[in-house]
C-alpha cells in the first residue's frame, strides 16, 4: 500500500525511521528502542503498510497497544497517510458489539487494539487471528508487564500464521517472554546513539514549604502563565483532588486517569490538544503513547515511582526537535531522586503573578460523527455557512465515531451556539454544546 507522510506535515524522515524502512524488509523479528517523541509510530507504520495487500479482504496485521488513547491516535496516523488501508481501533470502554459490526462491515486489513478487547473479539470469533501475518507490540515493556501477560499469552497463541514481529519501546526491557514467539530478534537501539530528549529539557526543582504542595503548584502555574502544562500525580484520587483545587482557585484544568469514563477522557484529551485548556492533570496513563503537540512543561506533582516513569513523563515534552521544561515539586521531607539530574537548579516562583488568562480556544461538542457520514469538511462548511464563522476562528476538528469536537475562538462561542441551535448538519438534526 502507498502512503504520503506529507499529510502529517513531514517532509523528511529521521535516521531511525529511514533504518526502520530498511530493516523491516530484511528482518522478520525486530526490536526498536527509541526515545519518546522520536517518531516510532511512523517508523513502523510506513513499512507495515508496504507489507499489506489492499486486494485482500482479510485481517493481515495486528498492533497491540497498552491504552485506548494510543490505539485511537495510531489509527488516526494511518488514515491520514494512507487512504487504501482499512484500519480499525478496538478498545475497552465502549460496546464490543459496535466494534463487531464495524469489523464485519469494514473487513479491516489492520487492527490496532488493547490486549483485553482484542482477546474478547478472538474468543467470540469476531476476527480470524489465523490470518494475521504481522504482529506489532507498541510500548512492549508495558504490554508485557505482569498485569497484561496472561492476555498477551492467550492472544499470541491464536496468531499461528505470524511471520513478522515488531516490538517497540522508549525504554529497554531485560527480557522478552518466550510466549512472544521467538528469541531471534534484530535489536535497533537509539537510546544512546540519538541525542537524548533530556538534553532538550530544562530540569528544575521547586521546593514546597508544606507537605501538601497545592499552593506551590498554583504559584508555579501562575508563574508559567498560559503555557501548556502536564501535571503528573501518582494516584487517581490525587489527580481529582488537584483538578478540583485548581478549578476552585480559578485555574482552568482538565483531569485524565484510568478510572474515568471513556467519553470524559476523550473530551479532556481533545480539549487539551486543541488548546481549549492549558493545564492537564493526569496519572502515568498519559505518560505513554499520547502524541500531544507543543507541551511546554512537565510538572511532577508527585515524584515518579522509578526512573522509567520519569523518562516516559518527560517524554511528553521536547518531542521531535522541540525543547521543553520539567519541574519536580519537592516537599519538606522529599529529596531529589538520583536519576533526576537538574540542569538549572532551583526554580524561583513569582509571588506577584496573576492567574493564567483564559485560553483563546473553546471546544464545541457536536453530537454526530463518522457513523453519520460526517467529515471535517462537512463541519468546517457548516460552521462558516450556518454558524457565520471565519476560517481563522475555527481551530482543530476531531471527528470520532459517534460525535465530534471542534475548537473555536472563545469570544465567538455564545453567538455560534445561538446561530446553530436547531440547525441540521448534512440534513441531520443534532446537538451543539460547549464541551466544558
Amino acid at each position: 500500500m502507498k502512503y504520503d507522510i506529507t499529510r502529517l506535515g513531514i517532509e523528511f524522515l529521521n535516521p531511525m525511521q529511514q533504518e526502520m524502512l530498511q530493516y523491516v524488509r530484511q528482518e522478520r523479528q525486530l526490536v526498536l528502542l527509541s526515545p519518546t517523541g522520536s517518531g516510532k509510530t511512523l517508523a513502523y507504520m510506513m513499512p507495515l503498510l508496504q507489507l499489506l495487500d489492499s486486494r485482500k479482504d482479510t485481517l493481515q496485521a495486528l498492533v497491540l497497544v497498552p491504552s485506548r488513547e494510543l490505539a485511537i491516535q495510531t489509527v488516526d496516523v494511518v488514515k491520514r497517510i494512507c487512504s487504501e488501508a482499512r484500519v480499525l481501533a478496538c478498545y475497552g470502554g465502549r460496546p464490543a458489539m459496535d466494534e463487531h459490526r464495524q469489523i464485519t462491515g469494514l473487513r479491516p486489513h489492520l487492527i490496532v487494539a488493547t490486549p483485553g478487547r482484542i482477546l474478547d473479539h478472538i474468543r467470540k470469533q469476531n476476527i480470524m487471528p489465523a490470518m494475521v501475518t504481522v504482529l506489532v507490540i507498541d510500548e512492549f515493556d508495558k504490554c508485557l508487564e505482569l498485569g497484561f501477560q496472561e492476555d498477551m499469552k492467550s492472544i499470541i497463541s491464536e496468531l499461528t500464521a505470524v511471520e513478522r514481529r515488531i516490538l517497540l519501546s522508549a525504554t529497554d526491557s531485560p527480557s522478552i517472554p518466550v510466549f512472544v514467539g521467538t528469541s531471534d530478534y534484530r535489536r535497533l537501539s537509539y537510546l544512546d546513539e540519538e541525542e537524548p530528549c533530556s538534553d532538550r529539557i530544562a530540569v528544575r526543582c521547586v521546593p514546597s514549604p508544606e507537605k501538601d504542595k497545592l499552593c506551590t503548584l498554583k504559584r508555579l502555574l501562575c508563574t508559567l502563565g498560559t503555557k501548556k502544562s502536564l501535571v503528573f500525580a501518582n494516584h487517581r484520587q490525587s489527580a481529582e483532588r488537584i483538578g478540583a483545587y485548581l478549578s476552585s482557585e480559578g485555574i482552568m484544568s482538565d483531569v485524565f486517569h484510568g478510572g474515568m469514563e471513556q467519553r470524559d477522557r476523550e473530551r479532556a484529551l481533545y480539549r487539551f490538544i486543541n488548546g481549549s485548556c492549558n493545564v492537564f492533570v493526569c496519572t502515568d496513563l498519559a505518560s505513554r503513547g499520547l502524541d500531544i503537540p507543543d507541551v511546554d512543561n512537565i510538572i511532577h506533582y508527585h515524584l515518579p515511582i522509578d526512573e522509567e516513569a520519569y523518562i516516559h513523563r518527560n517524554g511528553r515534552t521536547a518531542r521531535w526537535e522541540n525543547v521543553g521544561n520539567a519541574y519536580l515539586l519537592l516537599g519538606p521531607e522529599e529529596t531529589l531522586p538520583e536519576y533526576a539530574q537538574l540542569t538549572d537548579g532551583e526554580f524561583v516562583l513569582s509571588s506577584q503573578s496573576p492567574l493564567p488568562s483564559m485560553p483563546l480556544w473553546a471546544t464545541i461538542y457536536i453530537g454526530k460523527g463518522k457513523k453519520d457520514k460526517i467529515s471535517r469538511g462537512d463541519i468546517l462548511g457548516f460552521l462558516t455557512k450556518v454558524g457565520g464563522l471565519e476560517g481563522k476562528q475555527i481551530g482543530r476538528i476531531d471527528v470520532l465515531p459517534n460525535w465530534s469536537y471542534v475548537a473555536v475562538q472563545r469570544k465567538v462561542v455564545k453567538a455560534l451556539l445561538s446561530h446553530v441551535k436547531g440547525q441540521k448538519i448534512k440534513g441531520i438534526k443534532t446537538i451543539f454544546a460547549l464541551a466544558e
